[in-house]
């Protein structure tokens, strides 16, 4: 329900939105395992790669659509804050008509430039007609995508991160139902699967409409609210668009490492890719972390509570540093312990690159948790620019990771291409975050 983060212990409320945030994206990133596995145990090897080859694409334009939810919501959050209804009624509104517009725009780009795209990223000709078939429908849903994301995101900023949960847990169990319904009865293959996700995306969008008419007032909208300036229309696309680039920028890195990674050979492929999998898991509360403090500060920035923003990011910022370290002790002495997990019984050296993995990334995990904490802060205080650049300085210092150093010294000095990416994105951010706080106590 509607939760106001502006009064309360700041560590208490932040934690507490923070573990339906963490169940929420861990949900997300169980969708693409869980077609992983039903595809390979099901259809077979070959669908299994095309599902796979479409990872990057998948990234680069769902990602954008995630961000733009994102920043679109930081002023509905903002107002609310400030105890501005009237002001929130019409940010919704407002973000209603331009999710619309950019799903119709994303929509049509995305279909029409895929199959071009796999074409570049030299999709395997035997695979290429299912990787296409597959990821066409996926976009052709971008619309049911951003119904979820709009509908989630708003009750986000004002403080209901528990109802997204819900709704995304019975989406989940209805993919994983539906994928079973079209492979095995109806027989569709990989479409089937691209369909499921639609369905699960339009279910779990509808019930968070409903829940939002009949239980949130604040939410709850009128034909009157529609009626604003253009200037209300560019405020929300100031914050949204920068916030999906970003996304989309960090999309571009990992389609570089991809590409550095297929030069070693496939050794350091499959090494990657499973230690990436364990990696993301690891660093999916930082993610949280960060996506509560969008809605913690923008909330407080917009009650004018700067003192109760530096308070929350200091004190969650120990916590997620001591989480750091734990972590990077666990992947250390555990040796090839957890890569096995996920690699079963491949050679010492496949579990060895992954090992190098987890440790090298595990050992900066600190830069990326300040960097999750004070980006996601910035822009719930309204700024979009620095998050940008400092989306630039990690694009570019990913590919100079992956390229430079794994050419000099192979699948390590790639390995290094994630903390060398998180160091330089966190310099313009500290600098903007202290002159942000300056200028606020002023």
């Amino acid at each position: 329900m509607v939760k106001n983060l502006t009064v309360g212990n700041p560590v208490k409320q932040i934690l507490l939105f923070t573990l339906p945030l963490y169940l929420s994206n861990l949900f997300q990133q169980s969708y693409n395992i869980v077609d992983t596995l039903i595809v390979g145990r099901t259809i077979g090897i070959d669908s299994l790669a095309a599902v796979g080859s479409t990872g990057s694409i998948n990234f680069l334009v769902l990602g954008f659509i995630n961000g733009f939810g994102i920043g679109a919501s930081v002023i509905t959050s903002q107002r609310f804050g400030a105890g501005d209804t009237e002001g929130v009624k019409k940010s919704f509104a407002a973000t209603i008509v331009i999710s619309a517009g950019i799903a119709v725009f994303m929509t049509i780009i995305s279909a029409l430039s895929v199959r071009p795209l796999l074409e570049f990223l030299h999709t395997p000709p035997e695979i290429l007609e299912s990787a296409y078939s597959y990821i066409v429908i996926i976009f052709l849903g971008i619309p049911t995508a951003m119904f979820f994301n709009l509908f989630a995101n708003v009750m986000r900023a004002v403080g209901d991160s528990r109802t997204p949960l819900y709704f995304l847990a019975v989406a989940f169990v209805l993919k994983i139902v539906l994928n079973f319904t079209f492979i095995l009865i109806f027989r569709t293959g990989l479409g089937g699967v691209a369909f499921a996700t639609i369905i699960a995306q339009f279910t779990s969008g509808f019930l968070c409409l409903i829940f939002l008419v009949r239980k949130m007032p604040v939410l709850k909208i009128s034909l009157n609210d529609f009626y604003f300036t253009p200037g209300e229309i560019s405020k929300h696309l100031k914050l949204a668009l920068p916030v999906g680039f970003q996304m989309s920028i960090i999309a571009i890195g990992s389609i570089t490492v991809t590409y550095a990674l297929n030069l070693i050979g496939t050794t350091a492929v499959a090494a990657f890719a499973a230690a990436s999998k364990i990696d993301v898991l690891a660093y999916l509360i930082l993610f949280s972390f960060g996506g509560a403090m969008t809605i913690y500060s923008a909330q407080n920035y917009g009650a004018k509570k700067f003192d109760r923003i530096r308070k929350g990011i200091a004190n969650i910022s120990v916590i997620a540093c001591i989480y750091c370290i734990i972590i990077a002790l666990i992947f250390y002495f555990s040796g090839n312990v957890i890569p096995g997990l996920f690699l079963g019984n491949e050679s010492l050296e496949t579990l060895s690159m992954a090992r190098t993995y987890l440790v090298t990334c595990s050992m900066f995990y600190v830069f990326l948790a300040l960097l999750f904490i004070i980006r996601q802060s910035l822009i719930g205080m309204g700024d979009s620019v620095t998050p940008t650049i400092a989306g630039i300085m990690e694009l570019v210092m990913r590919i100079f990771a992956a390229i430079v150093l794994g050419n000099a010294i192979g699948f390590t000095g790639i390995c290094f291409s994630n903390p060398l990416a998180w160091f330089g994105a966190l310099i313009p951010l500290v600098i903007a975050f202290f002159i942000r706080m300056k200028k606020l106590k002023e």
